[in-house]
């Protein structure tokens, strides 16, 4: 699967907002398209960020501005390769974002989460040269580097189609600890340039190798228990006086993504965005389409909430983040996150019971 093809970007005509000006999207995809240097692209990465302020005071749905953000950065990493990587390389590999930017749930600038597939047989001599000038520039425009290295300058990262295969099977069946959270990692992974065929044929791989016992499936899930809500959360967001930081990532987006990702390997869904996944688990009756429909809702309403709090941090010249203070949050943000929050606390229950994560 690709994102940000060259063309028109979807769902919106360039005249799509009314007062949008220098901040279109369409063009801010032409100076994407049209950058001649990494300064360049420093420009267009800005424009995202202000495009995203301006969409989120407009009142823009968090999925529409989410899907935007997708495809500009997706144009935008594309371009940037194409600067740093000779045109055999880029023709004879994949390269492949992960996480939120994978899932198309990313909005504000995070850690960069990318790797790169190479053709088997295929040698380029100098390929770690360019993948460090690659994180490098990511760096510059606003990403910087991912604290578990999971990026192309991490030789484990950048391997040949055979070789990660392999990689593939021994986070399934290894005993490394990290392996489980790597294959959720590769797992949202989305091809932005080269040969997307790679990409596909080490997923098509995952899904003949993968243990479909129940264990495995339990023990892959189990992974929605790491951050154990905080036992006084429901309190704090009634005790207006409560000024300690929440993690929103940790308390509600991570078990839903998780969750649903675990039930989407399951059924062998190949489609990374969340959305798109409880759709399609819904269509199967893997999940009650009513859950799915709150569940959803619960991940959105997350979203925005967090998009609004860093933009107040930005503004004030703080560092964004995935924290929120109670005490900053008005009455209906409050009742609302409360209510979001109690969707995925039955969210996790029913994964918690499906795969019996009690017996591990």
């Amino acid at each position: 699967m690709r994102r940000g093809e060259v063309g028109t970007m979807p769902g919106l005509s360039p005249l799509g907002l009314a007062g949008f000006a220098g901040d279109d999207p369409q063009a801010i995809a032409r100076q994407i398209d049209e950058a001649a240097s990494v300064a360049d692209l420093a420009a267009s990465a800005l424009r995202i960020d202000a495009m995203v302020a301006l969409l989120h005071d407009d009142g823009l749905k968090i999925e529409r501005i989410a899907k935007l953000v997708g495809h500009l950065n997706a144009r935008l990493f594309a371009r940037l390769w194409s600067m740093v990587a000779p045109q055999e390389l880029v023709a004879n590999s994949c390269l492949v974002v992960m996480g939120s930017e994978g899932r198309g749930e990313q909005i504000l600038k995070t850690d960069q989460d990318n790797a790169l597939l190479l053709r088997d047989g295929f040698a380029c001599d100098g390929v770690e040269t360019v993948a460090a000038q690659f994180s490098a520039a990511l760096a510059e425009l606003g990403y910087p580097p991912c604290p578990g290295r999971i990026m192309l300058s991490n030789p484990l990262w950048r391997q040949p189609l055979a070789a990660f295969k392999e990689m593939l099977r021994d986070w399934v069946y290894g005993a490394h600890p990290e392996g489980p959270m790597h294959l959720a990692i590769f797992l949202d992974s989305l091809a932005v340039a080269g040969n997307a065929a790679l990409l596909a044929q080490a997923r098509e791989h995952l899904d003949r190798v993968v243990d479909r016992t129940d264990v495995f499936f339990a023990r892959f899930a189990s992974a929605i228990e790491l951050f154990d809500p905080h036992p006084n959360w429901w309190h704090r967001l009634i005790a207006r006086d409560d000024d300690e930081a929440m993690d929103l990532k940790k308390l509600g987006t991570f078990p839903i993504v998780h969750g649903v990702r675990t039930l989407a390997l399951q059924q062998r869904l190949h489609v990374t965005g969340t959305q798109e996944r409880l759709r399609l688990l819904a269509t199967r009756q893997q999940i009650d389409p009513g859950l799915a429909r709150d569940v959803l809702d619960a991940l959105h309403y997350l979203m925005s909430l967090k998009l609004s709090c860093q933009l107040r941090r930005k503004q004030a010249g703080h560092v964004p983040g995935n924290l929120v203070r109670p005490s900053e949050l008005g009455t209906l943000e409050r009742d609302t996150l409360r209510s979001a929050l109690g969707i995925v606390r039955r969210f996790r229950a029913e994964i918690h019971q499906r795969f019996r994560l009690d017996a591990l």
